[in-house]
């Protein structure tokens, strides 16, 4: 959510967070939800539950005719969600929550400019979600907060009885994870995380060639989320409020999701494969310091600050299938932005950024070739449908409109998501596996399986 302007409180509470929680952490930066694992690769590796609740493996939309929304954090995430879900037909927005009322505000204008009819506003306090999950007019509740409120926020709407939508990472701690698959199987409502990347232009092209055979018998991918944000960590608002303290409490991959959603949904995880283990480590820490060396003020209160989390996080997964997935993570030094997005089988590779396809056999040899050739064919239905006004809007080169276009589609028309809980658990894992291995030396991390046996059936 957007912090209050100005507000000395809010910064100085955010502060006290992040030192009384360097002061309580152990080896390995262990907190809530960590510290009753086992060894890594042991018996128990995750707070799994005793309990066991029907799956929501391919449990269906009910559906309607109007999809009514509720919005928890209107800041600058909050509100381009909010542009593209009110570009869908069919999609009233109800009500709108954030502790910033200038946000709020800003959120209802938008509203109102669309033709809606003005949203019930919630910005009483950072408790005032709660009200708006009880309300009887949301069918699922957009969750664009901060990491730390998405468990909690996503309970609240699941317990009331609310779908929820919730942003990337869905969770941070394996108890967190567990806790989003029992509430979904529990509650019979969908916990499905806003993975805008899978939705991607390049990223639907290549599942259609990866479903089609054009790359054979996938055996290796690559992801990742590679993207300087030191001028945002270390800012007064936005982000800055609260994305820079998560490099002190833990050494590990921050923001697992962006590059390994596609990478998964190529190798139909929890679909005929599921993530078994990884291994990972990391570089030293060195970015933000030596940012905060040439850009930070003496004096400034970031100087008291112990940034723990590498530069780089490397991380390496094995699928119960034997294929394997290289993840990286690194925020804090210069280089173009890469979530790299390589897939590779028996017959074929390609590789993003710039895109690029070698296929075996192809005229002229072993070398890159552009998808030029392959978009007529491949080209994803839902980007002919809707990639014009996906483009129009703009968020991140359209992909946000799609993945909001056919979570909406998906609720009116009754479908199943194309993503759910035991995927946005299993994606937001590597955050606190990779945390785990990094610990041990690079000991092997076990993957729960969330779906409790379900992911070997093909959907």
């Amino acid at each position: 959510m957007d912090a209050k302007k100005d507000s000395n409180v809010t910064r100085r509470d955010l502060l006290k967070s992040a030192t009384v929680a360097m002061g309580s952490l152990g080896l390995a930066g262990l907190y809530p939800g960590h510290e009753t694992l086992a060894s890594p690769m042991g018996k128990r590796a995750s707070n799994e539950p005793s309990a066991k609740h029907d799956t929501v493996v391919g449990m269906k939309f009910a559906a309607r005719d109007v999809v009514r929304v509720g919005i928890l954090g209107v800041g600058g995430r909050g509100r381009s969600l909010l542009r593209d879900l009110l570009a869908v037909d069919s999609v009233q927005v109800t009500a709108i929550c954030d502790i910033g009322k200038d946000a709020v505000l800003k959120a209802q204008a938008m509203v109102e400019k669309s033709g809606q009819k003005t949203p019930a506003l919630y910005h009483n306090s950072e408790r005032d979600f709660e009200n708006l999950c009880k309300r009887e007019d949301i069918d699922i509740v957009y969750i664009a907060t901060p990491w730390t409120w998405h468990v909690p926020m996503a309970l609240a709407a699941l317990n009331n009885g609310k779908h929820a939508a919730v942003e990337v990472p869905a969770a941070t701690t394996m108890k967190e994870c567990w806790e989003l698959v029992e509430a979904s199987e529990k509650t019979r409502r969908h916990c499905v995380m806003l993975e805008n990347c899978c939705y991607g232009y390049n990223e639907m092209l290549v599942l259609n060639m990866v479903r089609a055979g054009v790359f054979g018998e996938i055996v290796h991918g690559e992801a990742a989320y590679i993207h300087n944000l030191r001028d945002i960590l270390f800012s007064n608002s936005g982000e800055g409020l609260w994305r820079r303290f998560e490099h002190l409490k833990r050494d590990c991959n921050l923001y697992p999701t962006h590059g390994l959603g596609p990478v998964a949904n190529y190798m139909n995880i929890n679909r005929g494969d599921r993530f078994e283990y990884l291994v990972s480590m990391s570089s030293p820490q060195v970015g933000l310091s030596a940012y905060r060396a040439k850009h930070v003020p003496a004096g400034d209160p970031k100087w008291k600050e112990t940034y723990r989390c590498g530069d780089m996080n490397t991380s390496l997964i094995k699928t119960a299938k034997g294929r394997t997935v290289m993840l990286q993570h690194d925020v804090t030094t210069p280089r173009p932005y890469d979530r790299i997005n390589l897939i590779s089988g028996t017959q074929g590779t390609f590789r993003d950024y710039p895109p690029r396809i070698c296929i075996d056999g192809q005229e002229g040899g072993e070398q890159w070739t552009t998808l030029d050739t392959y978009k007529a064919q491949y080209e994803h239905p839902l980007w002919k449908k809707a990639g014009e006004l996906a483009r129009k809007l703009g968020g991140h080169g359209g992909m946000d409109f799609i993945m909001n276009y056919r979570l909406m589609q998906c609720m009116k028309d009754g479908l199943a998501p194309d993503m759910d809980v035991y995927d946005a658990a299993a994606w937001s894992a590597p955050g606190p596996l990779s945390e785990m291995s990094v610990a041990q030396g690079s000991a092997p991390a076990k993957f729960p399986d969330f779906t409790r046996g379900r992911w070997k059936e093909a959907r």
